[in-house]
């Protein structure tokens, strides 16, 4: 008896301390949240592209069937060139819970999150929000070592008195939690501290590849923008207790998608460095020479997912039929780009770095 006994809270102990056990629903349930934020916003977004100071404000989730709960938490406008390049009128922003009032709430063991918010009024602008939020699904769908988001139907006020006005958003999982449900740990190094060639091969060659899809360039693995942690949006996981300087197989998880040309932002600019660049929807491989011999690989994972893939995209309800077919026919493109032998190395194998 004493011996199953101890050996059930055993088991009960292991599940306890396993990275699945510790995951959040918030990350796990896909129904959109209804939220709604009452702040300083006529300040927050006068004073974005200058500071990101904290502010106090509350915010009321209603979760499925639950009773709405309404918390205490702090809001700071974020980013970088949404928030300082003058694109949008309203920033993205930064949501800080205080520990002891999220207990038992959809938000429990959060702290920080990212809030993507709408930039403009127009229609078409929230069209770009849907199809950068479906970006991040996508790349679920290739592998759990991707930031996961969750849906929201988000109402910003000024006051208790005001009506405020309602947008679709979403919330993006901490780079904490998606290193703990792999079983890593967020690595944190400066630029160029890790090398191409201490990155995981193939995991590199699915991101690298991932961006040439949804034609991004906007994106570095190794370094940063001057001034920001390293590096420029993406993320290190590495092996639990690996350090920056001698840290292998390490794993780039990608993040900031806007301007990709499957989204394709009304303010999307091609880099200056490759000038042969006319439009942010022309495709440009950027991979590493170094993982290239995982590319045939990574391409099988791809066309795995690719049925997977076109439905995420055709299902989604939120585009309107002209997004939804453009979206399905950038990866149409993709697709059949990869059906080519010829086109698969001259555009992929041999244009790496």
């Amino acid at each position: 008896m004493m011996r199953a006994l101890w050996f059930s809270l055993l088991a009960l102990a292991c599940l306890a301390a396993s990275p699945a056990a510790a995951e959040s629903r918030l990350f796990t349930d896909t129904a959109p949240l209804k939220i709604v934020i009452t702040g300083p916003f006529p300040t927050l977004v006068r004073t974005a592209k200058t500071n990101t100071n904290p502010y106090p404000a509350t915010l009321t989730v209603t979760d499925g069937a639950a009773p709405a709960k309404t918390l205490a938490i702090q809001i700071s406008a974020r980013g970088l060139t949404r928030r300082t390049a003058g694109y949008c009128n309203f920033p993205p922003i930064l949501l800080n819970f205080h520990g002891a009032e999220v207990h038992g709430t959809v938000f429990h063991g959060q702290h920080k999150l990212k809030l993507v918010t709408y930039c403009h009024n127009e229609a078409d602008y929230e069209q770009r929000i849907v199809l950068e939020h479906l970006v991040y699904r996508l790349y679920n769908l290739l592998t759990p070592m991707s930031f996961r988001v969750r849906t929201a139907d988000v109402t910003y006020r000024g006051s208790d008195s005001d009506a405020g006005v309602t947008r679709f958003g979403y919330l993006i999982e901490d780079i904490d939690d998606v290193a703990e449900r792999n079983d890593r740990d967020k690595l944190v190094a400066a630029t160029h501290q890790v090398s191409a060639a201490r990155l995981d091969a193939h995991a590199a060659a699915r991101a690298t590849l991932f961006e040439y899809m949804i034609s991004n360039l906007d994106w570095e693995f190794l370094a940063a923008v001057p001034g920001q942690d390293c590096c420029h949006n993406s993320r290190f996981i590495a092996a639990r207790g690996a350090a920056a300087p001698t840290a292998t197989a390490v794993v780039p998880v990608p993040y900031d998608f806007d301007f990709s040309g499957f989204v394709d932002a009304p303010y999307a600019l091609t880099p200056s460095s490759i000038p042969s660049l006319t439009k942010v929807t022309e495709r440009y491989y950027r991979g590493y020479c170094v993982t290239t011999g995982e590319v045939p690989a990574v391409i099988d994972e791809f066309r795995a997912h690719q049925g997977e893939m076109l439905a995420l995209v055709g299902g989604e309800a939120r585009l309107t039929p002209k997004f939804r077919d453009k979206a399905t026919h950038f990866l149409d493109t993709f697709f059949t780009l990869l059906d080519d032998p010829g086109r698969v190395q001259t555009q992929i194998i041999k244009h790496c770095r």
